[in-house]
């Protein structure tokens, strides 16, 4: 068989290169296929006179049908996206739907923000006529990153200069303006803030400028006027403390709360619960409430004034 090829590869190579001849023929066979020139003739069926005629190729063919295609194709998606014609085509909805549709989620969302918010009034309002509260503030962590280690913290001897001066014009004067402060607000009708036992009164030589009221934990703690939350925080010796500010320059001090009930800025009226009864701050010993009175910037004793 390889009589005349000695060599395989020479063979094989002879025959690759009379296959690559038939397909290069083939390819070349139609490519004139495709450039061959047609004619088309319209002819009279009566005369059999030539009406109308055109020469074509089966590349020119090709290319006009694609055109076509990609012409109508165009068109067709133009029609269906910028007119209303898509309103017809099942899937494709009305605009007008689309805006009900719109407005109306808008409203329910609207309604479930309206819902929830009721809720929390309700069950607040429930909380406070069962006289019981659930919420529970937890107190702010200790700072361990050390990044405040090295600010110092002692009190400076103008503040302790500062601060004996007018605690000491504060015991002096108390006594001499304790019927001039009593008279300015006698007219006040004072809420008892809580129902207990006042366990240490109040004492300006033992810097004690309020009363303690023992009472059970969680008892709900009332506005003693009508007036404005001017503090509402935590410190680490009072633990909750509530600052209401009053008419007549008046303001009343809670002390020691578990929790608050009412924002900073909030109005309150006489009466109204502004949070309850704790044991929080390094200073308290049980749960209990401290209350203080100061008129025109001096501590009064809430006994003079308040049955406890």
């Amino acid at each position: 068989m390889f009589y005349k090829f000695p060599n395989k590869i020479l063979y094989f190579f002879c025959i690759f290169t009379k296959l690559v001849d038939k397909k290069l023929n083939k390819w070349q066979k139609f490519k004139k296929w495709l450039k061959s020139r047609y004619r088309f003739v319209i002819l009279n069926d009566t005369t059999f006179g030539e009406s109308f005629s055109i020469k074509l190729s089966p590349a020119g063919i090709i290319i006009g049908v694609a055109a076509i295609t990609i012409v109508m194709t165009t068109l067709v998606i133009s029609f269906v996206a910028f007119t209303p014609l898509r309103e017809y085509i099942p899937g494709y909805g009305n605009i007008t739907e689309r805006k009900l549709i719109v407005n109306l989620s808008n409203k329910a969302d609207s309604i479930d923000n309206v819902l929830a918010s009721r809720d929390v009034y309700m069950q607040t309002l429930l909380n406070v006529l069962n006289e019981t509260h659930e919420t529970k503030t937890e107190k702010p962590l200790k700072d361990t990153s050390g990044k405040y280690k090295n600010v110092n913290t002692t009190v400076g001897q103008n503040d302790k200069n500062f601060r004996n001066d007018y605690e000491n014009n504060q015991l002096k004067t108390s006594v001499a303006i304790k019927n001039v402060k009593l008279s300015g607000i006698s007219d006040l009708v004072f809420f008892q803030p809580v129902t207990g036992l006042v366990s240490e009164s109040f004492n300006l030589k033992n810097k004690h400028f309020g009363v303690d009221i023992v009472t059970k934990e969680n008892e709900l703690v009332k506005s003693t006027l009508d007036g404005v939350i001017i503090y509402n925080g935590f410190s680490s010796q009072d633990g909750f403390v509530i600052h209401i500010q009053h008419s007549n320059n008046l303001v009343s001090i809670y002390k020691h709360l578990s929790s608050s009930l009412k924002q900073l800025g909030s109005r309150v009226k006489c009466g109204e619960t502004i949070g309850s009864v704790g044991n929080s701050g390094e200073l308290s010993k049980g749960p209990h409430l401290h209350f203080e009175l100061w008129y025109n910037g001096y501590a009064i004793n809430p006994q003079d004034i308040i049955a406890f």
